[in-house]
């Protein structure tokens, strides 16, 4: 059997009702393989399949949970050097990026939800005394609260990364004790079989994991409707969201989205030269991580005017230095885009830029690359708020710096939070100034799900996810147990 050419239903390698869709290297525009194009029936197959596991898999131990999760990690590390391979060829990211970024985040994420098999689930509350009245004597009543799992959940993952996404998905799910029907993003399927065959060799039991795919949208429509799934985990764009949500509210099933972003990185003109360079460094990740296909980029840069000349310098020339070109090449920084659809839609909105007036500093036009989808890292100055750029998720590697005046220190806190918070999305933004406590007393007001204070970095047991139309519901470290569980009471008298 060839890799990825098959479903994983039921614990059984199935053959695909559709026939199969190629895979294509978004930088040498070559056929990576082949991918099964699932029907309708084969989708409620699979969701019927985990209906069934759910059963006797939410009854197991959490140690035998844990040692699954903590084999499949063990796997996968073992066979990192070829999860690196189709990763890049997959995604076009670079070697250093599909290593550390994609297969490595994938590891610890199942290793950290092996320990999460063995959280508390239980949590005790004071006790209650009810004084006698008209409902009976008086008495005194204990309570627990228990997190129980969900049931059947469908995990609907982001093509930008094929590994650390559905791994932020599945493994907490499975901690928790549900079952789980994996629709990967059409572009890059086949990393999510490799992760199914691991989940297979460490014993997980058949029922408990299944992977559908399908270009059509009706496979993920079908997984979505089924009346099997009790809840949808989404990544992915605010539209399709939406729509996620609807079907959702039909039913009432759970839901965790995490949508769109248009981060806003805040610069104020105290910053010195070292904290300008780290802002460069931080805004400069939109060109260089997955070619800025990631819903946390810092894309809208608002800057204050005493920092805007220094600051659209020193970002042009770090842009400058990025090599674009060939992902398996050890010096390459900026790979292709997914499809060429794609860049032709980021192209799109620097053209739109351009002739509403932002000034081009660096990029905006097409890299003189045989093959391949790339788009140059871009950078849009002189913009305003009202641009298209600006407001809208490009997922490219494009940044949009907007300045803006201020007479005093409380009047640029002011403006800076009225332009940062003037958007349709509220998942990740980012301050950067000399002064920590101006840094916080800003980043309080922002209404995002996350800001960095002068950096760009996470913490992996920070809980993720959006305000406004970014999504809905957080995960990542213990939230993620929390957000693939329903919390049940337990009341009793008490003696």
């Amino acid at each position: 059997m060839s890799l990825g050419r098959r479903l994983f239903i039921g614990g059984t390698w199935v053959e695909p009702d559709h026939g199969h869709y190629e895979v294509v290297n978004p930088a040498t525009e070559g056929v990576v393989g082949l991918a099964p194009e699932a029907s309708a029936a084969q989708v409620r197959a699979a969701t019927a399949a985990a209906r069934e596991a759910f059963a006797s898999w939410s009854r197991t131990t959490p140690e035998e949970r844990a040692g699954m999760l903590s084999r499949t990690a063990s796997i996968l590390r073992r066979d990192c050097a070829a999860h690196t391979g189709l990763a890049r060829a997959e995604t076009g990211a670079t070697t250093a990026t599909a290593r550390g970024m994609q297969v490595a985040v994938a590891v610890s994420r199942f290793q950290r939800y092996a320990k999460g098999a063995l959280e508390p689930v239980e949590a005790a509350l004071p006790p209650q005394i009810a004084e006698a009245g008209p409902m009976g004597p008086a008495a005194v009543t204990g309570a627990l609260t228990v997190r129980r799992p969900v049931g059947v959940v469908t995990c609907i993952t982001s093509y930008n990364n094929p590994w650390a996404n559905p791994a932020g998905k599945v493994a907490p799910a499975l901690a928790m004790g549900n079952t789980v029907v994996v629709k990967p993003a059409p572009q890059d399927p086949l990393s999510v079989y490799a992760m199914a065959a691991a989940l297979e060799e460490a014993g997980v039991p058949p029922g408990v994991v299944n992977v559908v795919s399908g270009a059509d949208a009706a496979v993920g429509e079908a997984a979505v409707d089924s009346p099997d799934v009790d809840m949808v985990s989404f990544t992915g764009s605010t539209a399709v969201g939406r729509r996620i949500g609807e079907a959702c509210g039909r039913d009432i099933k759970r839901q965790l989205l995490e949508l769109g972003g248009k981060g806003a990185a805040i610069v104020f003109d105290d910053v010195d030269e070292r904290g300008l360079a780290a802002a460069v460094a931080g805004i400069g990740t939109t060109f260089s991580f997955y070619s800025g296909q990631i819903c946390t980029a810092p894309t809208r840069v608002l800057v204050q005017r005493g920092a805007y000349p220094r600051l659209v310098e020193k970002l042009a020339a770090y842009a400058g230095h990025l090599k674009v070109g060939d992902p398996a090449e050890p010096d390459t920084v900026v790979g292709p885009v997914i499809s060429a659809a794609h860049r032709d839609r980021v192209e799109a909105y620097v053209e739109d830029a351009r002739k509403e007036g932002a000034r081009v500093v660096t990029g905006g036009e097409r890299p003189a690359l045989p093959t391949g989808f790339y788009v140059a890292p871009t950078l849009l100055a002189d913009c305003t708020p009202h641009m298209r750029a600006v407001r809208e998720e490009i997922f490219g590697p494009v940044v949009c710096v907007v300045p803006f005046d201020a007479a005093t220190p409380r009047e640029a806190e002011e403006t800076a939070v009225t332009l940062a918070n003037d958007s349709d999305y509220g998942l990740i933004d980012y301050v950067w100034s000399a002064d920590i406590s101006r840094a916080f007393r800003v980043a309080r007001r922002l209404r995002t799900g996350g800001v960095g204070v002068n950096t760009t970095g996470r913490n992996m047991e920070a809980p993720f996810g959006g305000f406004k139309k970014s999504g809905v519901g957080r995960d990542v470290g213990s939230y993620a147990l929390h957000a693939y569980s329903e919390l049940q009471s337990i009341v009793w008298p008490g003696g």
